[in-house]
């Protein structure tokens, strides 16, 4: 199985996935800690996230497969959301908080 297919099966296990570096308890930055921060304030409570840090295979296959080059990432319902800085300005917006709730409905 290609690095391609382990992300695409990732991206589709889960409504809500977050590839950020560390963990929800444990960010290894800040962008990945405003990430999870944004997404238990909009009511994420099942969030699948990757430590891209333990798979530099993921964390470098993760960026070619959204064509994004930064982390963290947000995926709802297995469609590419955006970065750090697109999830604060849908959070302040009021968007983001409406597509959790529509996914976790």
């Amino acid at each position: 199985m290609s690095i391609q297919d382990v992300i695409k099966k990732q991206v589709g296990s889960s409504r809500v996935v977050l590839y950020m570096k560390g963990s929800p308890d444990s960010p290894r930055c800040g962008f990945s800690a405003n990430a999870v921060q944004i997404l238990r304030a909009c009511g994420a409570n099942e969030i699948f996230t990757v430590n891209v840090l333990e798979n530099p295979e993921i964390r470098q296959g993760i960026k070619e497969y959204a064509n994004w080059p930064t982390i963290p990432q947000l995926y709802v319902n297995g469609e590419f959301v955006g970065g750090s800085d697109i999830m604060t300005e849908m959070f302040k917006s009021g968007e983001l908080k409406t597509l959790i709730e529509k996914t976790t409905a």
